[in-house]
């Protein structure tokens, strides 16, 4: 039998709807769907604990995996997940905004139409000049968001090391988060 039990940060709260553990804290609220065959999470007073009864492989790297999930959100939740990223371009000046819930890219290599991508959840876009800060309470989704960005001024069909136009992550998430 393996048991995991994560203890609940002081102003977070921590609850089970089936299968889904939704956290709440000052940051917001992160919800995420926590299912493994045999693999049992639940909210016992001031933990969260994750046990299963079977000790193979997967099942321990799955506990350990959903371990650090739950650690993630209570990270989220109090202190919150942030990217940094840089506008770059030599010939034709690229403009970021963000207009509802899309980042919209205009005149990307002089292209008339603008690129366009989705905020995914609680994640906020800040763009100031030419840099871009991203937060949010899920680190997934702050995560996607900048990759989609990234991705979405990734040059094709030309050589790189001379187009290096684009919005690029600059700065991570430490790993101390989990």
């Amino acid at each position: 039998m393996q048991r995991t039990e994560i203890h609940i940060p002081d102003d977070v709260t921590a609850s089970m709807d089936h299968l889904d553990l939704t956290v709440e804290g000052p940051n917001g609220s992160v919800t995420r769907r926590l299912w493994y065959p045999d693999v049992d999470v639940s909210v016992d007073g001031d933990s969260v604990v994750v046990e299963s009864e079977h000790e193979d492989a997967q099942t321990n790297a799955t506990v350990g995996t959903f371990e650090s999930h739950v650690r993630n959100m209570f990270h989220g939740v109090t202190e919150g997940w942030e990217y940094h990223m840089t506008v770059l371009y030599s010939h034709f000046p690229m403009q970021v905004n963000v207009e509802g819930d899309e980042v919209v890219i205009d005149n990307f290599l002089g292209e008339r139409a603008p690129r366009r991508t989705a905020v995914r959840g609680d994640t906020e876009v800040d763009v100031d000049g030419e840099d871009l800060v991203l937060r949010g309470p899920d680190k997934e989704a702050v995560g996607q968001t900048a990759a989609d960005i990234e991705q979405l001024t990734r040059v094709k069909d030309k050589d790189t090391r001379v187009f290096q136009d684009g919005v690029y992550i600059t700065q991570k998430p430490s790993k101390g988060g989990a």
